[in-house]
């Protein structure tokens, strides 16, 4: 855990706020953008990564139950690299995050099919998606406390605000690039090959974000921190369990209810309508 910001309260956002706030929201954007994508084409990936003549129903469910991965791995990705945040530099794990994000959805781009590599397939494909999820796990804590360590104290809820409409902004860039590939794309191109365009996209601009995070400069509590030589010696969640184990547990729940009810309406209704009710993707 990281005390107050040692910015002055009064003060408003300067251009150095305002710089690392945007470089913060679009990395992220890109994170969440590598992270949602592969919903968007989870008919696809179930038909290509799994064993050819078992029923629909079977191959959604095993897609999903990928897809699933990705959050379940998320806690941990946000333990390991806060730990390692709070001893290595914010900075440190905040890049490690997009660079993991970048590295997976770069490697799901150019997966094999089962049909060439067999049971192999889906194994890397669960392999990519859980360090997908470790990744964001990692990013969105690490951003929230990035930035609030930048800015004054009381514009703390402001940019954080600010950060998180880019941070979700990904998910609308991942949607508009799935319908930019369904409406550019036969069926049939899609199947075959173009169904990798939109992970190798957020694979190479993830790189990109990687880059623009070395701009960004480490904050100014952990320089205090690492001179004062008070650096964490335990993992942070035992910290927080045990100081604040109820405010943890209701944030938990009211997280699990927002992740829900945009993975159930946002996501997972559209391949709903084209599967169910036959209504075209593009």
């Amino acid at each position: 855990m990281s005390p107050p910001s040692t910015a002055p309260s009064h003060r408003r956002l300067n251009a150095a706020d305002y710089r690392t706030l945007v470089l913060s929201a679009l990395g992220g954007a890109l994170e969440f953008y590598d992270f949602i994508i592969f919903v968007f084409f989870v008919t696809v990936l179930g038909h290509l990564f799994f064993p050819p003549g078992i029923p629909d129903w079977l191959v959604q469910l095993q897609a999903f139950g990928i897809f699933a991965a990705g959050y379940l791995a998320r806690p941990l990705g946000g333990i390991v690299l806060a730990h390692f945040g709070d001893t290595l530099g914010r900075k440190r794990m905040f890049t490690l995050s997009i660079f993991l994000m970048a590295l997976s959805t770069l490697g799901i781009a150019f997966l094999p099919s089962y049909q060439s590599i067999g049971i192999a397939a889906p194994v890397l494909l669960l392999a990519m998606r859980v360090l997908q999820g470790a990744a964001i796990g990692g990013e969105v804590p690490g951003a929230w406390v990035f930035v609030s360590e930048h800015v004054p104290a009381g514009r703390v809820g402001l940019a954080c605000g600010i950060l998180t409409c880019g941070l979700t902004s990904g998910i609308l860039l991942g949607s508009l690039v799935a319908t930019a590939i369904n409406r550019g794309f036969s069926p049939a191109d899609i199947h075959d090959w173009a169904w990798r365009i939109p992970f190798l996209l957020g694979g190479v601009f993830g790189f990109c974000a990687v880059y623009l995070r070395s701009w960004l400069e480490e904050t100014p509590i952990f320089k205090e921190m690492k001179v004062r030589k008070a650096l964490a010696a335990e993992l942070p969640v035992k910290l927080v369990m045990r100081r604040y184990a109820p405010q943890v547990l209701l944030s938990m729940a009211l997280t699990w209810m927002l992740s829900a009810a945009i993975v159930v309406v946002i996501l997972m209704t559209p391949t709903l309508l084209q599967t169910r009710y036959g209504i075209s993707a593009a």
